[in-house]
């Protein structure tokens, strides 16, 4: 359910009004109190289970939760440690169920980072917490976890998939390794092929500095590193060129050019996803036993508990946990055996 003050319940609860008739099934992990405040039709359209079996014959007609109470009063909009312990057991509770067969995927409403630190957890994000909870799980592929962000709306759709993620722009350069670049290569490759259907993946990869270095004259990154690993990829049967610049990676005759790409900080990756697909742009993890999405957006809290978040992203982050369970099991895209947790 996300952060419990955030526009979390409001999305989860659209969502669900959005996809009752149609599907993709989904159950909730979080608070009933407040995952029914939400909601316009108070409590009665929320109905806790107890096992993720019994949503079938409820979603039609209420969301079905796995209630895993906070036990604290939460006022929408006001970001609080005090919600950090039930946060970490919704996400620990909805993986576990996802690691056991019960569900085929889990996806997250967004959380704050910092009340969770504020309370002393110990990861950068979801992302890397997820990690940890699945890292002594077998999986056959490159093991993750590397953050991508979609933009599947666009007539020429945008993946974007990250080296780094989380750290200061400063950090960055003394960030990046050839290994770092060429692993996050091997998961983009496998992930692109066993959760997306492309039999061929073709990756492009970000420069780091304006003009790709311009051969050393603005940076020596591309040279000491990026293409390095763009060479190891192609060692390895990887379709991946050398870094191109930015500026003119992402426009839409670019875009046709490849199936996904390689950036290496936050915002190359993320600036260009939302700006072609605000509303629709969704992230996955790639690389762990477990599949994973969530909306590109935040908590939202300067306009949470007022009915004006939209659920566009979440609707879509459900529908593509749904799509890739499918490829990974081969089996048809419906109902609850694609469900969400």
């Amino acid at each position: 359910m996300g952060d419990p003050a955030g526009v979390g319940p409001e999305i989860v609860m659209k969502a669900w009004a959005a996809l009752r008739s149609t599907g993709p099934e989904f159950i909730v992990i979080g608070d009933h109190q407040a995952l029914a405040s939400a909601g316009a039709g108070g409590a009665g359209v929320v109905r806790r289970i107890g096992a993720p079996f019994e949503a079938g014959s409820v979603f039609a007609d209420a969301v079905p939760l796995i209630d895993v109470p906070i036990n604290k009063p939460v006022v929408a909009g006001r970001a609080s440690p005090a919600y950090a312990a039930s946060v970490i057991r919704w996400i620990e509770t909805a993986v576990g169920l996802a690691l056991s067969g019960a569900v085929r995927g889990v996806v997250t409403a967004p959380i704050a980072k910092k009340p969770l630190y504020d309370a002393g957890f110990p990861f950068a994000g979801h992302t890397e917490f997820l990690a940890d909870l699945v890292a002594g799980e077998a999986f056959a592929g490159p093991r993750g976890p590397v953050m991508m962000l979609a933009a599947p709306s666009p007539a020429v759709p945008l993946r974007t998939a990250l080296v780094t993620s989380h750290c200061a722009l400063r950090d960055v350069p003394r960030s990046l390794s050839i290994d770092r670049i060429v692993r996050a290569g091997r998961v983009l490759h496998d992930s692109l092929q066993r959760d997306f259907g492309v039999d061929q993946p073709r990756i492009a990869l970000a420069a780091l500095n304006p003009h790709a270095g311009e051969n050393g004259a603005l940076g020596e990154e591309e040279i000491e590193i990026i293409n390095p690993a763009a060479a190891a990829l192609g060692s390895l049967g990887i379709s991946c060129g050398p870094a191109r610049p930015a500026d003119t990676l992402f426009h839409e005759q670019a875009r046709r050019s490849y199936d996904a790409v390689i950036c290496l900080y936050h915002d190359q990756a993320l600036i260009p996803v939302k700006t072609l697909d605000f509303w629709g742009g969704i992230n996955v993890t790639l690389g762990l036993p477990v599949v994973r999405t969530s909306p590109d957006h935040g908590t939202g809290f300067e306009i949470a508990g007022r009915g004006l978040a939209r659920a566009d992203s979440l609707i879509a982050a459900i529908r593509a946990a749904d799509a890739i369970a499918a490829r990974r099991s081969r089996a048809p895209v419906s109902g609850l055996g694609a469900a969400a947790a």
